[in-house]
């Protein structure tokens, strides 16, 4: 169901994860992320899978709840790795045509799963642990260095984190109207792949006026409470690094410099 779609989801705890700065959390995802794609064998990816596992392991949050994250992405994952079988040299396994199946198709297969998997559970250990608020203060102070080029930094951090907390909401209001046009005796999943598309138009119909009424709600909440932007206001909570971020850091920079020792000195095709 697409209410159990936990993408964007804020899960309240104490946590060692949960009380890292927000700062620290989006610096080291990003660079988690970064080192996903620079790991060139299983050995390397394995380093930051298991950061990625200790991660989920310190942030307090069941395992069905990371499980269901990987609901949105289930379809990419497995039309990426179907298309990298038939993607790799050697000799074949099996053939059909123009299309065969190797090792290294297999190996690619694997490795591109493993790689969208990891990618995808780093960054609901981020939106799980940290509120929409904290990633917009971490966002702002981030990117403050770029307010000498005049670049609104507090406008870009608000837009970000509102279109993420809006995730969850816009997926419970389709499950809303989804269930609203069965009710009424639509057909929405018999058929061929045109007659399917075709379906979704009573649903997205409803839901695009529903988001541009919620964003002018928004808007004129905002209004209403004098909002001008970043210019001049305060913060309550002023964000600090502790011991934990260092630590933090540390265990991180370790695992991907050895994701780049790996890279560099293991060539076996097959690790």
């Amino acid at each position: 169901m697409v209410r159990d779609i936990t993408l964007g989801q804020f899960f309240p705890g104490k946590s060692l994860m949960h009380r890292l700065d927000p700062r620290a959390k989006l610096l080291l995802v990003l660079g988690i992320i970064v080192f996903i794609f620079v790991a060139g064998n299983f050995l390397g990816l394995a380093v930051i899978f298991s950061l990625v596992v200790f991660g989920m392991a310190t942030s307090g949050i069941s395992i069905g709840r990371y499980l269901k994250s990987l609901k949105v992405v289930l379809l990419v994952i497995l039309i990426t790795s179907l298309f990298n079988l038939f993607y790799g040299g050697g000799e074949p396994l099996v053939e059909w045509g123009f299309l065969k199946i190797t090792m290294q198709g297999i190996r690619n297969c694997i490795f591109i799963a493993v790689r969208i998997i990891t990618l995808v559970l780093a960054s609901s250990v981020l939106t799980f642990t940290t509120s929409p608020t904290q990633l917009t203060d971490a966002l702002e102070r981030l990117l403050s260095p770029l307010k000498i080029f005049r670049i609104k930094v507090h406008e870009i951090a608000m837009m970000m984190t509102i279109a993420l907390r809006f995730i969850p909401t816009l997926l419970e209001e389709t499950d809303k109207i989804r269930n609203a046009q069965k009710a009424r005796g639509a057909d929405l999943e018999s058929g061929g792949v045109f007659q399917r598309v075709k379906a979704l138009i009573p649903i997205l119909v409803p839901l695009f006026v529903s988001s541009f009424r919620r964003a002018y709600d928004l808007a004129m909440a905002m209004e209403c409470r004098c909002y001008n932007g970043g210019k001049g206001r305060t913060k309550m909570k002023v964000l600090h690094f502790a011991a934990r971020d260092i630590a933090a850091f540390a265990v991180t920079g370790c695992a991907c410099a050895g994701v780049v020792l790996l890279r560099i000195f293991v060539t076996h095709p097959y690790l």
